[in-house]
């Protein structure tokens, strides 16, 4: 039984942390464990192919819109399987060569296998078992899919399989409204498919702001078919076809989409079914997500977790951040809190949405007294040159410290705007008041997050901007299931 001074879980942000250990101690011995390509989901099946993918699709969505700007544009061809080959060969080529480099390192042994816990740390991998001093829990996640009847006999694609496809689906279902759902539906709505999203809840991006879900549900329609507030509730084969049945959460009324392909969105799930976590004394809860304290502690000692596998802030900067957490306190002998007060994160479809820290109903919740400013791209310089009439940035203020609670943005160039807003929440006092203070360069997109944290008002000044985003959503939607619903979709 060989025994290691640490058991790494993962070759995503765990890497991070034992690359750490590598540069500051000669002698270690690490295990790393990896079941799927070395390098982690964010590299090999999530956010860097999901964005090399998804640039093809930002130029065509400007494409379509160079008619407004008097360029007679023609399109004479998509090569669909290039991008794809392109995206999964250069993330692919990464990942053999972190793997390479991996096992060139005589202190690291590379168990490429799943994991399993049999005892107090000791962990099954293959044919061997291991035991450890210390042991990362960076497990990760995989897609949650649906117990949905005919869905397995029909076959559907997830994220773990997306990026081997080769051939453009002429129809595509697409079960899920949220990051990953609406990123690849975006993408291949871009690339020449009719897409149909559905999801359960009542509205698409529901952890948005409900007039950014609205608007961007808007944009969405302009160029697929989107449908909140619907389960899907039986797939089932026609011929070489698909059909995708969906009920109404509300209403219970009935549609059928015919399809090619079903792309699987709905979620992600633990990873602890396959690890037993349980089997070494950490408690995970009732979905299966590792539990930990504000250190990021197990419930066992010498066990720390990050990233996806405790189920929280599911992006790769936060497993990032997570993962110098865990380095200080598991080996560099501090007592560091995990700060989650501004989390960012952002969707990379047309028109961006980029978000960090609190909502809305998150403030009203506490009791508070904030304001709220609102600022339309149209309304600056580089708007009125873009010929943006919808788009906005968002900022929720504490009332009398001015201090920066959240922002919200939808428009271009969205994921790189709220960065201010990140760096703002930030500083010691939170505040607006570098911003006041900042020039902001004229005419760019940033003067939108800079001229609504000038644009303070009580919350109850913008109902009406809310309702009619809402009222619009509403009205579309309601277009889309008649249309829908006649089976003429």
């Amino acid at each position: 039984m060989k025994h290691y001074d640490v058991i790494a879980f993962g070759t995503g942000s765990a890497m991070n942390i034992v690359s750490e250990l590598l540069g500051h101690n000669p002698r270690i011995r690490v295990a790393v464990i990896e079941n799927a390509p070395v390098g982690g989901i964010c590299l090999t099946r999530g956010c860097i192919p999901s964005k090399m993918i998804l640039y093809p699709a930002e130029i065509m969505s400007h494409i379509k819109r160079a008619g407004d700007f008097w360029i007679d544009v023609e399109v004479r061809g998509i090569d669909f399987a290039k991008i794809m080959e392109w995206a999964q060969g250069e993330v692919m080529g990464e990942s053999r060569m972190i793997e390479e480099n991996i096992r060139r390192d005589p202190r690291i042994d590379l168990y490429r296998t799943t994991g399993e816990f049999v005892g107090d740390y000791t962990v099954k991998v293959g044919d061997e078992v291991i035991t450890g001093d210390k042991i990362l829990l960076c497990t990760g996640s995989r897609p949650l899919v649906p117990d949905i009847p005919g869905l397995e006999e029909a076959g559907y694609v997830t994220n773990e399989n997306f990026f081997s496809m080769r051939k453009l689906p002429r129809r595509v279902a697409v079960i899920g409204g949220s990051y990953i759902g609406l990123e690849f539906g975006f993408f291949l709505s871009m690339m020449g498919s009719h897409v149909t999203i559905f999801d359960m809840l009542p509205r698409i991006a529901p952890g948005e702001e409900p007039e950014v879900s609205y608007l961007l549900e808007l944009d969405m329609s302009s160029h697929m078919d989107v449908v909140p507030g619907h389960r899907v509730v039986e797939v089932r084969r026609r011929g070489e076809a698909k059909v995708v049945a969906a009920e109404g959460t509300e209403d219970h009324d009935s549609i059928e989409v015919e399809v090619d392909e079903i792309v699987v969105a709905a979620g992600r799930r633990s990873n602890s079914d396959l690890t037993k976590p349980e089997k070494t004394g950490v408690k995970t809860d009732a979905n299966g997500w590792i539990v930990v304290n504000e250190y990021l502690e197990t419930t066992k000692p010498n066990i720390w977790a990050c990233g996806d596998a405790l189920g929280r802030h599911m992006f790769k900067h936060v497993a990032n951040y997570e993962s110098q957490v865990v380095y200080y306190n598991a080996f560099r002998g501090q007592r560091v809190k995990a700060d989650y007060h501004a989390v960012p994160h952002a969707i990379f479809v047309q028109p961006e949405v980029a978000a960090v820290g609190a909502r809305e109903e998150d403030v009203r919740g506490k009791g508070g007294d904030y304001l709220v400013g609102y600022y339309m791209y149209k309304d600056t310089a580089k708007g009125l040159a873009m010929k943006d009439e919808h788009h906005f940035a968002k900022v929720i203020v504490e009332e009398g410290s001015e201090r920066l609670l959240g922002s919200h943005i939808i428009g271009p160039y969205a994921s790189s705007m709220i960065h201010e807003a990140i760096v703002l929440m930030n500083t010691r006092d939170q505040s607006l008041i570098p911003a006041y203070r900042s020039m902001h360069v004229h005419p760019a997109v940033n003067e939108v997050l800079e001229r609504a944290m000038f644009s303070l008002a009580p919350p109850d000044a913008w109902e009406d901007l809310k309702e009619h985003l809402r009222e619009h959503a509403m009205e579309v939607r309601e277009r889309t299931l008649r249309r829908l619903s006649r089976g003429k979709g």
